[in-house]
Order: C-alpha cells, then sequence, then structure tokens
C-alpha cells in the first residue's frame, strides 16, 4: 500500500470509531436527559401511536419548519433528501463482491447530488442574507454547511464532467475497509479531496450541531402525549432517582 493509501485508512478507522463511541455516548446522555416537564407543542397528540406519527411527519416531511418557514423548508428538504438519496447509492461501494442487480435501481440517484448542493447553497444563503438569522449564526454553522457543500461540489464534479475517478478501485479500496482487505486508492486531487473531507464530518459529527439528527427522537416537545389533564407526568429519571432512593431506604431499614 501507498503512504497515501495507508494515511486513509488509519483515518476512516479512527473517524469512525470516534463516531462510533460518540454517538453512543450522546445517545446515553439524551436517553438520562431528565424531562421534569410536560411540554409538548400543542396540538399535541393524544396517545402513543400519535406521538410516532408525528415524529414520522417530522424526520421525513419536517413538518415543523413546513409550518414555520416555507423557503427554509425546501432547502433543507431539498439537501436532507439529496443526502440520503446519495448515501444510498454510495453504499455500491462498500458491497464485497459483485454487486446486486438492485444497486442498478439506485443510479438515477446520482442526480440527488444537484438536489443537495441546491439545498446547501440555499441554507448558507439564508444564514447570510436573513438578518435574523445571520445575528445567531456562529461560525461553526458556516463551516458545517461550507464542509458539505465542498464534499457535494467535489462529488458532482467527479460525476459530471470529465475529471472522473477510476471507480474500481474506489469500490475495491473502500469495501477492502470493512472486510479488512486494504488497498490502494485512487490519487485524483478531486477523490482525496471528497473523501479526505467526508471522513472529517465523520470525525467530528458526534460534538456538531449535527446530532439533531438522533436528537430529534428525544425531543419532549415532541415525543410527549398530550395527556396531563389525565395522567400525572413523572419523568424516566426522575422516577429511576425515586427508585434508587426507596432501595437505599430499605438497605438503611435492613440494617436497623
Amino acid at each position: 500500500m501507498s503512504a497515501i493509501s495507508i494515511f486513509f485508512t488509519a483515518l476512516f478507522y479512527l473517524s469512525l470509531f470516534v463516531f462510533l463511541i460518540g454517538m453512543a455516548r450522546k445517545i446515553y446522555q439524551y436517553w438520562l436527559t431528565p424531562t421534569p416537564l410536560k411540554i409538548p407543542i400543542a396540538p399535541a397528540p393524544l396517545t402513543q401511536t400519535g406521538v410516532a406519527m408525528r415524529i414520522v411527519r417530522e424526520v421525513v416531511l419536517f413538518e415543523s419548519l413546513f409550518k414555520s418557514n416555507k423557503w427554509t423548508w425546501i432547502f433543507g428538504w431539498l439537501f436532507h433528501v439529496g443526502l440520503l438519496l446519495v448515501l444510498i447509492r454510495h453504499l455500491r461501494y462498500f458491497w464485497p463482491g459483485d454487486l446486486p442487480e438492485i444497486f442498478l435501481l439506485t443510479q438515477p440517484f446520482k442526480y440527488a447530488a444537484f438536489a443537495m448542493v441546491i439545498g446547501l447553497v440555499g441554507l448558507i444563503g439564508r444564514r447570510i442574507f436573513v438578518e435574523r438569522i445571520r445575528y445567531i449564526s456562529a461560525p461553526s454553522d458556516y463551516l458545517m454547511l461550507i464542509l458539505l457543500l465542498v464534499i457535494g461540489v467535489s462529488g458532482v464534479v467527479m460525476t459530471f464532467t470529465n475529471n472522473h475517478t477510476d471507480i474500481i478501485m474506489v469500490k475495491e479500496f473502500a469495501s477492502g475497509l470493512l472486510i479488512l482487505n486494504w488497498s490502494n486508492l485512487p490519487t485524483e486531487v478531486y477523490f482525496l479531496l471528497h473523501i479526505f473531507l467526508a471522513f472529517i464530518l465523520l470525525l467530528i459529527f458526534p460534538i456538531s450541531k449535527l446530532l439533531h439528527v438522533p436528537g430529534v427522537f428525544f425531543s419532549p416537545t415532541l415525543n410527549q402525549v398530550d395527556d396531563s389533564r389525565k395522567k400525572r407526568h413523572i419523568s424516566p429519571w426522575a422516577l429511576k432517582q425515586e427508585q434508587g432512593h426507596a432501595v437505599r431506604l430499605e438497605q438503611a431499614l435492613g440494617k436497623d
């Protein structure tokens, strides 16, 4: 293996390790975060089934964003749908051996890269030209959007211009990462930039604002049933604390 292939192989495993450990840690923190108040956003569902459907609509359709701001919804939805389709298409590179015929259906997904880039340009423009959004935007907000935009644009350049890369080498490298059969990767500048920034994104994901991905499922304004008039709300965290106090009290009384 070449030195650059060794570098990117090591970077992939480092990024993947940090991503998995960081995400597991954050999800565990979300799980233990107390929710002492009943604060679902009205109109809220009255049943757990309704809550589940509400979260599905939020994840798939961005329902609350649609009601809030149509322009932000358009660009945000374009980006997320485009990214999802692009990621599905990229699965073929990590598939060991010959590709099943089903992957032929993902070939048109390459055009989703344009939706992804258009969405990102719109979201960046929103932060630059909308005064109230610019006021609350931190440098990290621009950095994440620019990072995603460069990843998307470099992918578009490799796919739709003459700056192609060796797809066979890419597949051998990517699939080899999963089955520990390492090989050299292409050395074209656009490809190296694309894969380097993708690994960096994976590395910083658990400490970035992109954590809204798992965070939406733990938002008490979305995942709570509006039954405060019928049932007393007890935070799972508080219930666990009360149970712990009860156990320690029983142990203390037993000693006496």
